[in-house]
């Protein structure tokens, strides 16, 4: 929008949407929002996604942001769809996803009576958000809006609230727009490169650990050309499996959950850790335990809160990882480590590309026929379980942006986070995991994909359990069963009720043609897969658990 204009708040809302070039959002209606909803109709630049629940709209936001590298929006109605979203918001602040949700508010004459569904929003938000808060006067929309889009995408993204009471949308004033934000790119000046070059002169055993800050500044291929120059082996953080090409000479793992003592001793037996884009989380550091106070951790990130908020740095530099690595080629510094970084990713291959076998159970097999009949190009998200695990350790994934996955460890998440990946990058085949469990939870997003006309593919991995809290069971409390048994489902019957095609599958022989008739299907499909219970994880049975 150029020069001044009469609009409603609502109006504004919209049109400031449409300045930031916003194509994308989600929502569940409700009537303290309508003026918004009713801008959105006169708005065909914009696309807007109706949701059955804001759980699910959340993620579908979230999964959008990271597929597409814009803003996630998201829209709901005051204190009761409020509470339903904010399992997404809590996710993009663990995974720094930039989100902008937008909430409808209680009238301003009825706000602190206890309205009906009255929340105090921003105090509800504020301790999983960067940003939240009540907009109260309609003249400030454009300072507010515009201060929200930059809040989400700096530094480290995350995602911000703000409410309106329903009253304040209905308002009509004359609107201006500033500049479209930027997203600013710190760099770290010279002595910090030089204080990093001297460090990494004096090393015999370097290793990079790779987080998604990466991801964020688009520096993929510089990262993967820095580690070429210098021989260094690489563990990608918590879930930004794809930051390095899994067939690079240089990557030795992923440290998630479940990760091989072979794999962590990589950065055990390292003399210096380079972390960059990374906010060093439990999981990535394996309880808080994996750094030792002999390593000297070089800590590179675009946050400054960031660093040394799990271990005190030997150097800490605030810097865009892709401008940080656009220095660090530069350095002078021969490494002498190469047959360390060979016998690391030797480690690696040992783990993730050893033989499969016909005894294996049905999840390796799985992953093995995803891995060659996926286009090298397909999305993989997924849900929270232990059927992760087998992607985790053995699915390469060697493009970069191939996969969607919550740091945050929500169940529920696989389904309409393929769907907003999907709707972001429609180009590309997308594939949802998720174990019984977290795919009843948000399942009715199947019918969103259905009606939107957004093909995914879901695997549900059916074992009737939630499985990883039976494992931890097992583990401390054997044989002591409570609270973890489910029901029988038939997912693929539900499925084909919602208008998807739905499969059931019991052999790894039907899987393959299950697949392949779902990525022919061109509409949204559900793979359910019958799986062995006693298989609780990669490693384990109920059985040796037990022992």
């Amino acid at each position: 929008m150029t020069g001044t204009k009469e609009l409603t708040a609502g109006e504004a809302v919209v049109a400031y949407l449409k300045h930031e070039q916003t194509t994308q959002a989600f929502c569940v209606p409700g009537e303290s929002y309508l003026p918004i909803l009713d801008a959105l109709h006169d708005e065909p630049s914009i696309d807007l996604i109706t949701n059955r629940h804001e759980g699910g709209a959340s993620f579908m936001a979230e999964g959008y942001a990271k597929g597409s590298g814009k803003p996630g929006v998201l829209l709901a109605t005051r204190g009761v769809g409020a509470a339903n979203l904010s399992i997404g918001v809590h996710t993009a602040m663990q995974d720094s996803t930039p989100m902008i949700v937008l909430l409808g508010q209680v009238h301003s004459k009825f706000r602190g009576r206890e309205g009906f569904q009255e929340v105090d929003l921003d105090q509800f938000f504020k301790p999983i958000t960067k940003w939240a808060t009540e907009v109260h006067d309609a003249e400030r929309i454009p300072e507010f809006m515009q201060r929200a889009f930059r809040i989400a995408q700096s530094g480290r993204p995350g995602p911000v609230v703000l409410s309106f009471p329903e009253d304040v949308l209905k308002e009509k004033h004359l609107y201006a727009f500033g500049p479209r934000f930027e997203r600013p790119a710190p760099r770290a000046n010279q002595s910090e490169i030089e204080a990093i070059e001297r460090c990494l002169q004096t090393a015999q055993r370097s290793v990079v650990i790779a987080g998604g800050g990466i991801k964020l500044a688009g520096a993929e291929e510089l990262f993967q050309d820095f580690v070429d120059q210098f021989e260094l082996p690489v563990l990608s953080a918590f879930r930004r499996h794809d930051v390095l090409a899994n067939n690079h000479h240089c990557y030795g793992g992923h440290l998630g959950l479940g990760t091989s003592p072979k794999l962590k001793q990589t950065v055990e037996e390292a003399d210096i850790v380079l972390a960059i884009g990374t906010r060093l989380s439990e999981v990535t550091t394996q309880d808080y335990s994996i750094l030792k106070p002999h390593q000297k951790l070089i800590h590179i990130d675009i946050a400054d809160d960031v660093i040394g908020k799990s271990y005190p740095p030997f150097i800490g530099v605030q810097a865009d990882a892709k401008k940080a690595l656009e220095d660090l080629v530069h350095m002078n510094v021969q490494p002498t480590w190469s047959e360390w970084r060979e016998s690391r990713r030797s480690a690696y291959k040992q783990t993730a590309l050893k033989p499969i076998e016909a005894s294996d159970p049905i999840n390796r097999h799985i992953i093995e026929r995803l891995q060659t009949i996926l286009p090298d190009d397909a999305i993989l998200t997924n849900d929270a379980g232990n059927f992760a695990g087998w992607m985790h350790s053995f699915y390469q994934f060697n493009e970069k942006r191939t996969y969607v996955g919550p740091t945050s460890g929500a169940m529920g998440y696989g389904v309409p986070a393929a769907v907003g990946a999907k709707i972001a990058c429609p180009e590309r085949a997308v594939v949802s995991l998720s174990g019984d469990g977290g795919f009843m939870m948000t399942m009715q997003e199947i019918e969103t994909a259905v009606r939107h006309q957004v093909p995914i593919t879901s695997l549900v991995f059916n074992n009737e359990m939630y499985g990883t809290i039976r494992m931890h069971q097992e583990i401390h409390y054997p044989e002591r069963v409570v609270g973890t048994d489910l029901g029988p489902i038939e997912f693929a019957e539900m499925a084909r009720s919602m208008g998807a095609l739905g499969i059931k599958v019991y052999d790894i022989a039907y899987f393959e043609h299950a697949l392949n008739e779902a990525l022919q299907a061109n509409r949204p499909s559900v793979i359910e897969i019958i799986t062995d219970p006693e298989q609780i994880s990669v490693t384990s049975t109920i059985e040796t658990l037990r022992q």
